[in-house]
C-alpha cells in the first residue's frame, strides 16, 4: 500500500477518481471519520504522501497501471523508440539494413512524426538521410525544414549551413524544389540576407517560391529584425493571393516585434469584423496578449482576453491562473468547450509550480475521462506530480516502465525524481536515475547535483560519486564548488587522498579553477598521509590559481616537509619555489621562519632570516618575533637571549618584543630570565603586556614561588593592570590545594603594612578558598567578592563549585543550577568536580545518575573520579 488513509472529505470526488483509473472499490472502503488532509506544498517522504482525494490510498500498482494505460496512445512510439535505437547503437551499413527490415511506411508524415519525436539531433540527421535514399519516397519542402528547425533548435548553424553548402551533391537534390529548399534553410539558419539574394535570383530566372516558402521566409525576416524586406515580401505574397490565416499571424507578430500593438489590434480587429479569422482561432490574439503582459499592460490583456476568449495558455502566462481555471469551466458548462492538449499542459505546469496538487489531480482526471491523449509534456508533468504528493513509489515504477509508452523524461522531471527520491533515502535509486539523464543529454540543476552528491557523501558511497563527478567532467559540465568541495573533503576523510587528487586533475584538464577550500582540503589530506612532497606541490599550484594560502596551511606542509628524509633539501626546495612564483617579500619569509620554528628546526628558520637580509629586505616586527619564537619554541634559550640582545642594538624593543621573550621563557620554565627581562623592560618605562603577568604568575605558583606572586599583583597594580580572570582563575586553585599561598599573602602585607591595599579583598578571598578564614556559605556572597576582584568564567564558577562540594552538597548543587541559568554550559570539569563531591558524601545513588547525564553529554570522568566509583 501507498502508506496512507483514504480520505472521506468529499467522497463522491473519490469515486470519481476510482472509477476513471478503472480500479473497482466496495462503498465500506471509505470511512466516515478519516479526517481530511489538506495539501501539502513541500516534497514529503515516501512513508506520508498527500492525500489526494483518495488516490494516495490505492495499491502503487494500481495506479502505475491505470496510468500506463492512459499513457499507451495509438501512436507508433514503440517503433519509433526502436528506429532510434537502431540509429544511434548500430554502425550506418547495419543501421540501414535494420532499418529496411521494418519495413516502414514512408510518407511525409510518418517522417515528420519521427523527426518530432527524436531528441538526438544526429539520429534525426542519419533519419533524414536514410529517408531520401528510400526507392518510392522524396523528401518534401514540410521534411526539410523539419530538419532545418531541428538544427536550429540544438544552436548548430554552422552544421546547417554545410548542409545547405553540400546540397546540391545529395542524391535527392532534384526531387524537390532546389531553390524553394535553400532559401527555407537559409531563413531557418538566421542568414535571411543570403535567403533573399537567392529569392531575387529565382525572379530573375522567372521562379517562385510556393506559398510553404513564402511564410518561411517571411518569419524569418521578422525574426532577424528585417522590416522593410518584411513589407516587401508580404506585398509579394498578396499580389500572388497565397495570404492566408498563417500570413495574418506573422503580420501580427511583426507589430508586436516592432512594439506597434495598437496597430496589431487594430488589424485583427479587421480580420474579425471582416469574417477572415473566427473567435476561436486566438492565435494571433494570443501573440498581443503575450506582448502586453511583457510591458505590464494587465489591464488591456484582460479586456482582450474577455473581448476575444483568447487561449488558455495567454491567460496563464499573463497569471492569471484562477482566471484560466474559471474560464476553463465556464466554456465547459455553457458551450461544451475542451481544450487541446496543449491547454491541460500549460494549466498542469503552472498549477504543479504552485503545488496546487489536488487542482492537477481534477485536470488529470479530466483529461482521462474526456480520452484526451497525453503528450511528452503531460507524463512528465504526471511523474512530477506524483513526486510533489510524496507517491515517489508510482512516480519510480512509471519512470522504470518509461520504454512501454514511449516516456522521455525531461529535466523538471529528473529534477523532481532525483530530490524526492534523496529525500527518501533511496539514494541508490536516485544515482542509476541521475546516470540515465546524463545518458540522455540531460544534466540536473546544481542543486538536485549537489542534493545527491550530498547524500552520497554522508552515506559513503564515494565511487558512485567520483563516477558521477567524471562524467560531468567529460562532458565539460561544471557542478557548483561546494560539491566539490564536500565530496574530496569526504575522499580525504576516507583517506583516499589519490582519488580526490584525480578528480582536481580532471578539473585542470578542462581550465576549471578548484576552489580555495578544494585545494585546502586535499592538502591537508596529504598531509595526514604523511605526503609532503604532493602537499607541497597543491600548495604551489593554490597560489598559480589565484588563491592565497595562509600561515597555518604554509605551517602545517612545512612541518611535515621536515619529517621527511632530506628534511633541510626539501625545505629549500619549496622555499625556492614559492620565490619564482611570488615577489620576494617579508610575508613570504615569514611564512618559511614560522614553519621551520614549528618544525622544530630553528637552524632553518635561521637561515631563512639570514637570506631576507641578503636579499636587501629589512625584516619587519613579525619576522624578529617569529625568530625570537623560534628559539624559544626548541628551548634554544642562550640563542633567543643573543638574538633579544642584538635586536635591541637595531630597534627599539616594544612591549610585542617583550611579551615574545618572556612568554617564551615562561613557557621554557625560565622563570628567573624572565623576570630579568620583565624588570630590564619596566625600568626603561615600557609596559609589560597582561599576558606576561599572567604566563609568570602561573608558573611561579607552579613552582609554589608565592612571594613573587605577590610582589607581582603588587606591580600589575602599579602598572595599572587589572587582575584577569586568568590570574583570579589560577590563585584560586592553588588557594583550594594549600594555604601556603595566603600564608605568604598576609606575611607579605603584614611586612609592608598594606592593610588598606586594594588587593584585601582578594586576599580574603584566597584565604576562604584556602579554609584559613571561616566561609560563608552563601555563594550569592562569594560570586559578589569575586567580582570586585576579576571578572567571573565558567573556570571560576567550577572553583567555587569545587569549595562547595567540600563543604554543602545540597549548595553545590543549587550552584550549578546557577551556573545553567546564567547561560553558562557546564563541561566535564564542571560535571566532574559535582559528581566527586556526591561519591565523597557518600550519595551514591545520585551521584550516579548525574554520571549516567555527564556520559550522556559525551563527557568522561577523570581517573581521580573513576576511583570512587
Amino acid at each position: 500500500m501507498l502508506r496512507t488513509k483514504l480520505s472521506s472529505t468529499n467522497p463522491p470526488r473519490v469515486f470519481r477518481v476510482l472509477r476513471v483509473l478503472g480500479v473497482s472499490i466496495s462503498t465500506s472502503t471509505v470511512s466516515p471519520t478519516t479526517p481530511a488532509s489538506p495539501p501539502h506544498n513541500h516534497l514529503l517522504p515516501r512513508h506520508n504522501p498527500v492525500v489526494l482525494g483518495g488516490i494516495g490510498s490505492l495499491q502503487a500498482k494500481d495506479v502505475v497501471l491505470s496510468f500506463k494505460q492512459w499513457f499507451k496512445s495509438p501512436q507508433n512510439i514503440l517503433l519509433m523508440d526502436q528506429i532510434f535505437r537502431i540509429l544511434s547503437d548500430l554502425p550506418p551499413d547495419d543501421a540501414d539494413a535494420a532499418l529496411g527490415r521494418l519495413r516502414l511506411p514512408l510518407s511525409e508524415r510518418f517522417v515528420l512524426d519521427v523527426l518530432a519525436h527524436g531528441s538526438d539531433v544526429l539520429s534525426c540527421l542519419k533519419f533524414f538521410d536514410w529517408a531520401g535514399r528510400q526507392p518510392g519516397f522524396h523528401h518534401t519542402r514540410a521534411t526539410f525544414h523539419a530538419t532545418f528547425k531541428i538544427l536550429a533548435r540544438a544552436k548548430l548553424m554552422s552544421l546547417m549551413l554545410d548542409f545547405l553548402q553540400n546540397y546540391t551533391e545529395l542524391r535527392y537534390v532534384h526531387r524537390v524544389r532546389f531553390y524553394d529548399t535553400l532559401v527555407m534553410g537559409y531563413a531557418v539558419a538566421g542568414k535571411p540576407e543570403i535567403a533573399l539574394q537567392l529569392f531575387a535570383k529565382m525572379r530573375f530566372q522567372g521562379l517562385d517560391l510556393d506559398s510553404f516558402a513564402y511564410h518561411v521566409l517571411l518569419n524569418a525576416l521578422v525574426e532577424e529584425n528585417c522590416f522593410d524586406a518584411f513589407r516587401v515580401v508580404v506585398e509579394q505574397i498578396r499580389m500572388r493571393g497565397l495570404d492566408n490565416e498563417i500570413t495574418h499571424s506573422i503580420i501580427v507578430k511583426n507589430f508586436c516585434k516592432q512594439g506597434q500593438l495598437d496597430e496589431a489590434k487594430a488589424f485583427v480587429e479587421q480580420l474579425v469584423e471582416s469574417g477572415r479569422v473566427g473567435l476561436s482561432g486566438g492565435h494571433m490574439v494570443g501573440l498581443i496578449v503575450d506582448a502586453l503582459c511583457k510591458r505590464k499592460r494587465f489591464g488591456e490583456a484582460g479586456r482582450l482576453v474577455e473581448d476575444f476568449r483568447v487561449w488558455i495558455r495567454d491567460l496563464v502566462r499573463a497569471g492569471r491562473l484562477d482566471g484560466a481555471l474559471e474560464f476553463l469551466h465556464s466554456k465547459k458548462e455553457s458551450e461544451g468547450y475542451v481544450p487541446e492538449v496543449c491547454g491541460y499542459n500549460i494549466l498542469i505546469c503552472r498549477l504543479l509550480r504552485e503545488n496546487r496538487l489536488e487542482e492537477v489531480l481534477d485536470l488529470l482526471m479530466e483529461m482521462r475521462e474526456g480520452q484526451i491523449l497525453p503528450d511528452k509534456v503531460t507524463m512528465n508533468a504526471v511523474l512530477c506530480f506524483f513526486c510533489k504528493a510524496g507517491m515517489v513509489d508510482v512516480a519510480l515504477e512509471l519512470y522504470n516502465s518509461r520504454a512501454e509508452f514511449g516516456l522521455s523524461p525531461n529535466s523538471m522531471a529528473y529534477n523532481y525524481l532525483i530530490n524526492t527520491l534523496c529525500g527518501d533515502g533511496s539514494t541508490d535509486e536516485a544515482y542509476h536515475v541521475l546516470k540515465h539523464s546524463l545518458e540522455q543529454g540531460y544534466f540536473p540543476g546544481k542543486k538536485t547535483f549537489s542534493i545527491l552528491a550530498d547524500a552520497l557523501c554522508q552515506e559513503g558511497k564515494l565511487d558512485k560519486m567520483k563516477e558521477l563527478v567524471l562524467v560531468a567532467l567529460d562532458r565539460n559540465i561544471m557542478p557548483s564548488a561546494s560539491t566539490y568541495d564536500k565530496f574530496i573533503l569526504a575522499l580525504c576523510k576516507a583517506r583516499r587522498v589519490d582519488d580526490g587528487y584525480l578528480i582536481q586533475g580532471e578539473l585542470n584538464k578542462i581550465n576549471k579553477v578548484a576552489s580555495k577550500n578544494t585545494y585546502f582540503n586535499m592538502i591537508r589530506g596529504f598531509n595526514i598521509l604523511n605526503r609532503a612532497d604532493i602537499a607541497a606541490r597543491l600548495l604551489i599550484e593554490l597560489q598559480e590559481k589565484g588563491h592565497t594560502p595562509t600561515r597555518s596551511l604554509f605551517r602545517a606542509v612545512i612541518c611535515r616537509l621536515c619529517d621527511m628524509d632530506n628534511a633541510e633539501k626539501q625545505f629549500l626546495k619549496l622555499l625556492e619555489l614559492q620565490l619564482s612564483h611570488q615577489e620576494p617579500n617579508c610575508q613570504v619569509y615569514n611564512f618559511f621562519i614560522d614553519g621551520a620554528g614549528h618544525a622544530k628546526k630553528p637552524e632553518l628558520a635561521r637561515e631563512v632570516f639570514e637570506m631576507m637580509v641578503r636579499s636587501g629586505i629589512v625584516p619587519n616586527l613579525s619576522s624578529d618575533i617569529l625568530m625570537l619564537q623560534s628559539y624559544l619554541k626548541n628551548e634554544r634559550i642562550s640563542d633567543a637571549l643573543n638574538f633579544f640582545s642584538d635586536l635591541q642594538k637595531r630597534r627599539k624593543v616594544g612591549r610585542k618584543l617583550c611579551n615574545t621573550m618572556v612568554v617564551g621563557l615562561c613557557k621554557a620554565n625560565k622563570v628567573d630570565i624572565a623576570l630579568e627581562i620583565l624588570k630590564e623592560i619596566r625600568e626603561k618605562g615600557v609596559t609589560p603586556s597582561l599576558e606576561c603577568y599572567e604566563e609568570l604568575v602561573k608558573v611561579l605558583c607552579t613552582n609554589k614561588r608565592y612571594d613573587v606572586v605577590v610582589n607581582l599583583i603588587d606591580d600589575l597594580e602599579r602598572v595599572g593592570r587589572h587582575v584577569s580572570s586568568f590570574i583570579g582563575n589560577v590563585l584560586l586553585l592553588h588557594s583550594l590545594k594549600t594555604p601556603e599561598l595566603f600564608e605568604t599573602w598576609v606575611h607579605a602585607k603584614d611586612a609592608h603594612n598594606e592593610i588598606s591595599s586594594p588587593n584585601l579583598i582578594l586576599g580574603q578571598l584566597i584565604g576562604e578558598f584556602s579554609g584559613c578564614i571561616g566561609v560563608n556559605q552563601d555563594f550569592n556572597y562569594l560570586e559578589e567578592v569575586m567580582q570586585q576582584c576579576f571578572p567571573l568564567d565558567l573556570y571560576t564558577y567550577n572553583m567555587l563549585l569545587r569549595r562547595l562540594t567540600r563543604s554543602d552538597m545540597d549548595l553545590a548543587l543549587e550552584l550549578f543550577n546557577r551556573i545553567c541559568q546564567k547561560g553558562y554550559e557546564p563541561n566535564r570539569w564542571t560535571y566532574d568536580i559535582l559528581v566527586h563531591g556526591l561519591f565523597k558524601h557518600g550519595r551514591t545513588s545520585e551521584a550516579n545518575k548525574w554520571v549516567e547525564e555527564m556520559f550522556c553529554k559525551g563527557f568522561e570522568p577523570t581517573e581521580a573520579t573513576k576511583l570512587l566509583i
